[in-house]
């Protein structure tokens, strides 16, 4: 049941009655999989296109949805709108279609804060910034973010997105297999640096801080998780910096005040 075991290599050893620890890719799990053997793991979402494209023809199914990321993608949209849930529909469907006919607009009628499109490892975009940006590969790694798994996560204009942030952070520390020193001890660090925001005890300085220890996470782990780790705290710096700026000014006229108590 542990969120690394979605991780090919762990899973494999947690079959095996092992730790889910991540291997060392090579070999990979075709040439030296479970057991020693030859392994083909394959996502559900995968499998379940093989009987479209047979029943289709590759060429009905090549010809469906965005040129390059063809077919059909299940999107799991939740956050504040009106209908959340998991929508079927072709790739390159616009993220504002998505929002606005798919999952009946915003909740009340707010306004679109930010979105994260893909899943809690995948960079953030501003509510303004969606604008022609599509659910495909091309389409979201132009707007600087990615699939992922399509779980989108909308937020409306009253969401704190320093609490947004600061639990994504302890998801992926509380799932941190602690394998590699840099997820795991990154992790915790970038959890405790979001906690002083969230507390209004933090610095200026944290900002640089927690940006330090995302981009020295990101590249320097067994698998994807540190990635998926550092990912979110990096964009949500990029993107909506003033959100930790305000916060850090509030936490030191915060301070200030019980100084002068």
């Amino acid at each position: 049941g542990a969120y690394i075991c979605g991780e090919e290599s762990a899973l494999m050893n947690s079959i095996e009655g092992k730790r889910g620890y991540p291997r060392v890719k090579p070999p990979f799990p075709a040439q030296n999989g479970l057991w020693g053997c030859p392994t083909t793991i394959n996502n559900v979402e995968t499998i379940c296109n093989v009987p479209l494209i047979l029943r289709m023809g590759w060429e009905a199914y090549a010809g469906t949805g965005a040129p390059k990321h063809p077919g059909p993608i299940l999107v799991g949209i939740s956050g504040h709108v009106n209908k959340p849930g998991v929508y079927e529909m072709p790739t390159g469907v616009l993220l504002t279609e998505i929002i606005e006919t798919y999952a009946g607009g915003m909740r009340g009628g707010k306004k679109l804060k930010a979105v994260i499109p893909g899943g809690s490892s995948t960079m953030i975009l501003r509510g303004e910034a969606i604008g022609g940006v599509t659910m495909d590969a091309d389409g979201l790694k132009a707007a600087g973010s990615s699939v992922g798994t399509a779980g989108m996560i909308v937020m409306d204009e009253d969401t704190d997105l320093i609490r947004v942030i600061a639990r994504i952070a302890h998801f992926y520390h509380h799932e941190s297999c602690g394998q590699c020193t840099p997820c795991r001890e990154g992790t915790g660090w970038m959890l405790k640096i979001l906690e002083r925001f969230e507390r209004y005890e933090a610095r200026m300085e944290d900002i640089g801080l927690l940006m330090d220890i995302a981009n020295n996470i990101e590249g320097n782990t067994v698998c994807a998780l540190g990635d998926a780790a550092a990912w979110p705290v990096q964009s949500m710096i990029k993107r909506f910096r003033e959100e930790f700026e305000a916060r850090a000014m509030q936490s030191a006229g915060a301070q200030q005040a019980i100084l002068v108590r």
